[in-house]
């Protein structure tokens, strides 16, 4: 993985700074359309305003600024050059799935110009136990996929379903996927919080 610039690391937390790392490990992360998906963002950044509100203190113009989902990809295309535009995705639990799927629009939007899927997520800090999940056991999780056009050998579909109500989410969904991209299987599955999503290899 490449050096993140020190520019770039004071600006970051700990988990940005890796997510821009596997970001400038991908070729194409000058020429790619971004999408960034992720279900608490970089939440270490929304707790220091909370905490700087709470004893009545301006908070920092700087964190203010990077607090919001796509902070960390503007910071990015800016250090990249990159000026094809980002999207930022927040689904709860299926953040990655949701993520996925704009990532397959935008392609099929312009197929000549790739597409960076970048998900990414860490626990909750604490005092936000209520608000856990318990795919949280599985954080921090970081994804950097590039997704372009393909011979059709290559290809995946995805597709949902009507998830189970009375079904708990087993676990964070972009390790589900990951698992099952490099196993082989043909088809692959993960319950989310509304439905339920299968992928298949295209042969």
């Amino acid at each position: 993985m490449p050096t993140v610039p020190m520019m770039l690391r004071r600006r970051a937390t700990p988990i940005g700074q890796k997510v821009m790392g596997a970001a400038l490990a991908c070729q194409e992360a000058a020429s790619a359309r971004y999408v960034v998906a992720s279900r608490h963002g970089e939440y270490d950044r929304t707790v220091a305003i909370f905490t700087s509100l709470a004893v009545r203190e301006a908070p920092s113009p700087a964190e203010f600024s990077m607090s919001v989902h796509n902070g960390l990809v503007g910071l990015l295309s800016i250090h990249t050059g990159n000026k094809l535009g980002h999207v930022a995705v927040a689904a709860g639990e299926d953040s990655f799935a949701y993520g996925l799927v704009e990532a397959a629009l935008c392609l099929a939007e312009e197929p000549d110009t790739p597409v960076l899927l970048l998900y990414y997520d860490a626990p909750l800090p604490a005092g936000y136990e209520p608000f856990r999940s318990p795919s949280e056991a599985e954080l921090p999780v970081i994804v950097a996929l590039t997704l372009g056009k393909a011979e059709e050998a290559a290809a995946i579909s995805c597709a949902w379903m009507p998830a189970d109500p009375g079904a708990s989410v087993p676990g964070n969904q972009a390790v589900a996927f990951m698992r099952w991209l490099l196993s082989g299987a043909r088809d692959g599955e993960c319950a989310g919080e509304r439905v339920t999503w299968r992928w298949s290899h295209v042969h």
